[in-house]
């Protein structure tokens, strides 16, 4: 079917005011904006590129997206643009889930690496071969799959690593706390503690050096 002629003495649809079955929050909209706008001729989407007017705009594309894009563009009849903004819809939930898992699978990779890291493999031994903390937490006390850190290196040689790792065994559950530094290829311990909860933290290294058999803090 070919697209009704417009004149430009003619309304772009008939009726020219969206019918009020169709005056509703548009997703494909909010969730795409500027893409969306482009699509269906609503230019003033194009805000979205403008700092702090970008937070607001994406909430007014959303509630009169629907009435722009109806006064912007031809349209063959009720049924024509609904279909097209649902499309529209489904994408802009694909790009936002899509996203969604590109964002997991980017948090569960860059994990993967770091646990790999020499830098933390030296931080579970080092915890794990303090007598103290397994008295504490028990024998069979494990680390955590999610933790916060970041492990970095340079060309030279050199580098910088930081875990807050949370652990849990038969006894109770803590976190691990590390600083490290890499020099020569070599990772070394600056800073070793656990805090268990309900009892003083267990410092295992504080500047370079190992706390004193014996002592918790």
């Amino acid at each position: 079917m070919t697209e009704p002629k417009v004149y430009f003495d003619e309304p772009l649809n008939n009726p020219p005011e969206i019918p009020p079955e169709l005056d509703r929050w548009n997703w494909g909209a909010f969730l795409l904006n500027w893409i969306w706008g482009i699509g269906n001729s609503v230019w003033i989407a194009l805000l979205m590129f403008v700092p702090l007017v970008n937070i607001v705009m994406v909430f007014i594309l959303g509630a009169r997206g629907s009435r722009l894009a109806w006064k912007n563009r031809a349209w063959r009849d009720a049924e024509h643009f609904r279909k097209v903004q649902r499309r529209w819809a489904i994408a802009g939930f694909l790009v936002v889930l899509l996203s969604i898992a590109a964002g997991v699978g980017l948090v569960f990779g860059t994990m993967a690496i770091m646990r790999s890291s020499d830098a933390y493999q030296m931080t579970l031994d080092a915890a794990r071969s303090d007598p103290r903390v397994a008295q504490a937490l028990g024998d069979d006390f494990s680390a955590s799959s999610f933790f916060t850190g970041g492990v970095s290196t340079n060309g030279d040689g050199t580098g910088g690593a930081g875990f807050n790792i949370p652990v849990s065994g038969s006894k109770g559950s803590g976190t691990i706390f590390s600083q490290l530094h890499r020099d020569a290829d070599v990772w070394k311990i600056d800073r070793l503690a656990v805090t268990i909860d309900g009892q003083e933290p267990i410092v295992i290294v504080e500047d370079g050096q190992e706390a004193l058999p014996g002592t918790s803090t």
